[in-house]
């Protein structure tokens, strides 16, 4: 049997992505955020989003320009303290934001993965991070009922790729791409380089083909969406 190959036109596998969707984009900082997925979904101009990324880049940067374009009503994030422009947001009421610390949004995504309901943690407990979240006890122990977090369609960078989607990511683009490409319904990765079948060693493998439904070839685009995030 052969693998599919699964290149795409970047706007048809944006195109994919419909109002009201939630949507999850790796990255850690500039590093792993697929900045060109986002540039396109600006583009395509779907609205009323549900953003689920570990932070808020800088201004005019990574998803910032999905912020500024008025897409995004809701923000699933740890943290916003780079970018003043999505502070404003939230404070006027215009963006609705909900942290979570940084270990838990990467376990709550794991856990949407693994087909999970939710996760135990006793981080929060007292704090606004908890408020209003189901409070449980086990085995003496008082925890907090983190619910998994999963998305309609995963936004997902890497630094290398097979024609089938094989992903394999660098330094702290790690982080929480590789989680969110198994959380999500539908998933579109952009590589810098993508190999021909066999040109990924097994053993650099991050994230398995099976799990990426569309790739896009950074190097093949123009130079308005060929960024790179090393």
């Amino acid at each position: 049997m052969k693998l599919p190959d699964k290149r795409s036109a970047m706007a048809e596998a944006v195109a994919h992505i419909k109002d009201g969707d939630t949507v999850m984009a790796g990255g850690f900082g500039v590093p792993g955020t697929p900045m060109a997925l986002i540039h396109a979904l600006v583009a395509h101009g779907a609205q009323n989003l549900t953003l689920i990324k570990n932070d808020a880049n800088e201004p005019g940067m990574g998803i910032d320009h999905l912020l500024q374009s008025g897409q995004v009503t809701r923000l699933i994030t740890t943290h916003l303290g780079l970018n003043s422009h999505a502070i404003g947001l939230m404070n006027s009421g215009a963006l609705e934001v909900e942290f979570n610390a940084q270990g838990i949004l990467a376990e709550r995504i794991r856990a949407g993965g693994a087909g999970l309901g939710a996760v135990l943690s006793d981080i929060g407990l007292g704090t606004e991070l908890a408020e209003g979240k189901q409070v449980v006890e086990v085995q003496g122990k008082t925890h907090v009922v983190e619910t998994a977090l999963r998305a309609d369609v995963a936004l997902i960078h890497a630094d290398r790729a097979d024609a089938f989607g094989n992903l394999a990511y660098i330094a702290t683009a790690q982080n929480f791409n590789p989680l969110m490409a198994m959380a999500a319904t539908r998933v579109i990765a952009e590589a810098e380089t993508v190999l021909p079948l066999g040109g990924l060693d097994a053993n650099a493998v991050h994230t398995a083909g099976v799990f990426v439904d569309h790739l896009i070839t950074l190097d093949a685009l123009s130079e308005e969406y060929a960024v790179v995030q090393r």
